[in-house]
């Protein structure tokens, strides 16, 4: 039989809903995904918390609220145990996105979902794994390999490949084939026919204009504004697309010289970028070229200044500006302020860059036509004045006293166990009043048999017979220099320097954004004032598209490419997934699987598979021939058993059979063409093949598009007279493969 593999969707299949997906191979369950979405709905979860105990791993694919979300309410609430696995990025980014989301909620509720220590919790023991790195899973994982890869759309961003017995079951969501300013693109030659896909029908309708005229579009319109005398706020996430749209910005301000000042304004923003300045080998190849020549970093931000707090902004000079304020969905955070003092202003511009969230503000105002008025509610954290504060120091003070009487309600009655388990040991902190006088002045609790010894600072132990205080040993060596030392006892371990940093707010430095260290430590008593209001919209309200997907054109271009044995599609709308659906039957695989919520499909792989090791006899006499980094070799041999009843391959006990030859590789005819003309052969392309001297044509036949291209049906073709330029050519053909 292949490899066992059900897959269970928890949350975000035939909607826009978060993502969380059960996959299980072999009876190990895998997490993939956590997320949450802005309007924190407990009941999303439930599908969760019913699997939660169960889960082996969890893992990660990309650092904002969608994929990652719910992790420390899950971890909190639900016992979920399992160890996390992640980029580096992911890690970083997604810790402190989460942050952000809970200081910009603290501000206007009494937000109790999680807290800045379960956040902390969470994310404490991810491993963190780079691009390509092969991580062997062991214990009930015995025999899976997990390998992260990218996925472009956001920094850190994952597709992941897990691998057991040689069959892959490929994660791949939100991806991106576009290389960006400063994120490559998904490498579609790693995933050449896994035997499961699982990716999402998000942009399954949709279709984009190429990427530097949306960009010189995006760019043309805040600047026609700004000119024009207005302001222009871009709701944005916090450490995700957010990142593309700086680059952007800081290139046009850069090559046009203009000087209208740009805000990057969230809880963690400073934080956010002092880690992404140190994340260059995970972005594009043009960036970590620039630092290779120059020592130019990219995010060494000349134009975009970093606020941390909403009253930087205030204090700002009046005028043209833009804003890049947190949340992108306009639920809570800067981003609401900002749009409810700016959306009465008909000069100014709340530019959207990606599809407001399902309920949200956001996505009303991206309704076509949008709405001329909203209401929205405006809260604020203000501290506690006259009878308010009095009346909750009076509680505060009756919670402190009635735990302080528990406590000692608690160590009153260890300390009686205590003596009654020393009644019959010769304790000679105990003084029998039988043999002294009694001593007026020392009063206890056990009558007149017994005396208590008051020693401040020291308790003994109820089985200790002479207590005393700690004695330890010296048992150092020494040498002629001294006492040997052991350099281990002095590193500072790396998780240990983790664990320090994050107990400080999850900065390596040990510092936070000082605006949200504040807000962290600060403990004034505070109520949260509410009031609604109708908000007349007169600025411009425009979307464009720069959420890094890849578009309904690449995305069936792609999946022909990947050519999976077996396709699961989750996340998009019922129209956009049964649009893919339909279009993947037809073209890409006729094994194509959208579960609804909760329910297990089957995709177990219909190969039968056997483990098989190779005798030691058999491997002495096989020849290997390089094959780029890899060595082949063809090897006849005949099924047999080990001592221990498993199978092998011996030789055979025969001369082996003859076999035609094999040609291993893959031509390119560009390639071959222009290997051709630097050995003097006069060749060109004419009609889709390739003319070679005077009568020899090569043309490759079969579907290139479909089947995982040139390594599905193509064949080479070579046409022409038996003379000796065919013999020739065909020599030079030969020699561009591997003969065994």
């Amino acid at each position: 039989m292949g490899t066992s593999v059900q897959i269970t969707p928890l949350c975000g299949v035939y909607n826009e809903n978060p993502l969380s997906y059960l996959v299980s191979i072999d009876g190990f369950n895998f997490l993939i995904d956590c997320g949450w979405n802005d309007h924190f709905d407990p009941s999303l979860l439930q599908p969760i918390s019913r699997v939660a105990s169960t889960i082996d791993a969890v893992l990660l694919s990309h650092p904002d609220t969608l994929h990652l979300g719910a992790l420390p309410y899950a971890m909190k609430q639900f016992a979920l145990s399992a160890p996390v696995f992640s980029t580096e990025p992911v890690y970083r980014l997604g810790l402190l996105t989460m942050y952000d989301q809970y200081l910009s909620r603290k501000q206007v509720s009494e937000f109790d979902l999680f807290t800045l220590d379960d956040i902390d919790s969470a994310f404490q023991n991810v491993t963190r794994l780079t691009y390509s790195q092969n991580h062997h899973l062991s214990g009930k994982g015995e025999g899976i390999v997990i390998s992260p890869h990218v996925a472009g759309h956001l920094l850190g961003g994952t597709v992941w490949k897990i691998t057991k017995d040689g069959e892959d079951v490929i994660y791949a969501v939100d991806f991106n084939h576009r290389k960006e300013k400063h994120l490559n693109g998904i490498n579609q030659s790693s995933f050449v026919r896994p035997a499961v896909l699982i990716t999402d029908a998000y942009n399954a309708l949709n279709n984009q204009p190429y990427r530097r005229q949306k960009d010189k579009e995006f760019t043309d319109t805040i600047k026609k504004t700004l000119r024009a005398d207005g302001k222009v706020l871009l709701p944005v996430d916090t450490a995700g697309r957010v990142l593309e749209l700086i680059q952007i910005l800081e290139s046009c301000w850069v090559e046009e010289n203009l000087n209208y000042p740009i805000f990057f304004l969230t809880y963690v923003a400073s934080s956010t970028i002092d880690y992404v300045k140190s994340f260059l080998e995970w972005m594009s190849d043009s960036i970590a070229k620039s630092f290779e020549k120059t020592r130019d970093n990219a995010f060494l931000l000349k134009h975009v200044t970093l606020l941390v707090n909403k009253s930087e902004l205030d204090n700002a000079p009046e005028g043209p500006k833009v804003v890049l304020a947190s949340m992108a969905s306009l639920e809570a955070g800067f981003s609401h302020d900002i749009f409810v003092e700016w959306a009465t202003d008909a000069k100014n511009l709340v530019l959207f860059t990606e599809r407001g969230q399902f309920g949200t503000l956001a996505r009303m105002l991206q309704a076509d036509p949008p709405p001329k008025a909203v209401k929205v509610t405006m809260s604020k954290r203000v501290p506690l004045v006259g009878e308010e504060l009095i009346a909750y120091e009076e509680e505060q003070n009756r919670i402190k006293k009635e735990e302080a009487l528990k406590a000692s309600i608690i160590k009153e009655e260890e300390s009686k166990a205590s003596h009654g388990a020393d009644d019959n040991t010769s304790d000679p902190m105990v003084i029998d009043a039988s043999s002294t006088h009694p001593l007026p002045d020392v009063a206890g609790p056990h009558g007149v048999g017994y005396r208590d010894i008051l020693i401040d600072g020291f308790v003994p132990s109820s089985t200790s017979v002479a207590p005393m205080f700690p004695f330890y040993e010296n048992t150092s060596e020494w040498d002629d220099f001294g006492e040997v030392i052991n350099p281990d006892d002095y590193v500072i371990k790396d998780e240990d320097m983790d664990q320090a940093a994050m107990h400080v707010g999850g900065d390596l430095d040990g510092k936070l954004d000082e605006g949200s260290a504040s807000l962290m430590l600060d403990t004034k008593p505070s109520k949260v004032v509410s009031n609604e209001l109708t908000v007349q919209v007169k600025s411009s309200l425009l979307y464009m598209d720069f959420e890094g997907r890849s578009d309904a054109r690449s995305i069936k271009s792609i999946l022909s490419h990947m050519a999976p044995l077996k396709l699961v599609l989750v996340h998009g709308t019922a129209e956009a997934t049964e649009h893919l659906k339909q279009h993947c039957l037809k073209h890409v695989c006729p094994h194509v699987y959208a579960p609804q919520i909760e329910e297990t499909i089957d995709v177990t792989s219909d190969l039968c598979a056997y483990k098989v090791q190779l005798s030691e006899k058999l491997m002495s006499n096989v020849l290997f021939k390089k094959l780029g980094d890899y060595e082949i070799a063809w090897v006849d041999a005949e099924v047999g058993k080990t001592e221990n009843d498993s199978l092998s391959l011996q030789p055979i006990s025969t001369a082996p059979p003859p076999h035609k030859s094999v040609l291993v590789g893959d031509l390119k005819m560009a390639n071959f063409k222009q290997f051709l003309a630097d050995n003097g052969v006069q060749v060109e392309f004419s009609g889709g093949a390739l003319r070679c001297g005077e009568y020899v044509t090569l043309r490759k036949v079969g579907d290139a598009s479909h089947k995982g291209g040139g390594s599905g049906t193509q064949q080479i073709v070579i046409e022409g007279p038996l003379c000796e330029e065919y013999y020739k050519i065909r020599e030079y053909l030969y020699s561009q493969f591997y003969l065994l």
